[in-house]
């Protein structure tokens, strides 16, 4: 994807995870204001079918596995009082996608991840509008963003989210 799309703008500890290989452009930002905040200005600087990739840390290590379902919930507040200024940067051909990477739930027992299914908030200028059925597989996320960036992958939901 790197080669074949506009760049990969990594924010928060996404640079780490993939050991620096295939990454634009970093940013290193701790806290949920101070992510988003790094994830605007990673937008400002993509290009055309970029990716802009940002991990909220906080969901998982301060919340999830510590259990605070309180803190989880203000987090999520928190987030969601600011994707409007993400919305409001949008461009024709922009899409977002706002996931977790597996399950944290800060109700549990124990300070392991958990296995619930973790839900998928796409959206921007092409994304068809209403509810989506459950994915097959955590990959048809993958496959949507590589149809999206046109990088086309055999198998996947693409038809099913994008217009």
């Amino acid at each position: 994807m790197y080669e074949k799309a506009g760049g990969v703008y990594a924010v928060g500890k996404i640079a780490d995870i993939f050991a620096h290989r295939g990454i634009t452009r970093a940013w290193h930002a701790t806290g949920l204001d101070a992510l988003f905040d790094a994830t605007l200005e990673a937008l400002d600087a993509a290009g055309d079918r970029s990716l802009v990739f940002t991990n909220f840390v906080d969901f998982d290590s301060t919340y999830g596995h510590r259990r605070d379902a309180k803190g989880y919930g203000e987090g999520l507040m928190t987030v969601d009082r600011r994707l409007p200024e993400l919305a409001a940067r949008l461009q024709p051909g922009d899409l977002v996608l706002v996931t977790a990477d597996h399950g944290c739930d800060p109700t549990w027992k124990g300070t392991d991840h958990t296995r619930e299914h973790v839900p998928m908030l796409f959206f921007g200028p092409e994304v068809k509008p209403g509810p989506l059925e459950p994915m097959d597989t955590y990959s048809d996320a993958g496959q949507i963003l590589a149809h999206h960036l046109g990088l086309e992958l055999a198998r996947g939901k693409a038809q099913e989210v994008l217009k």
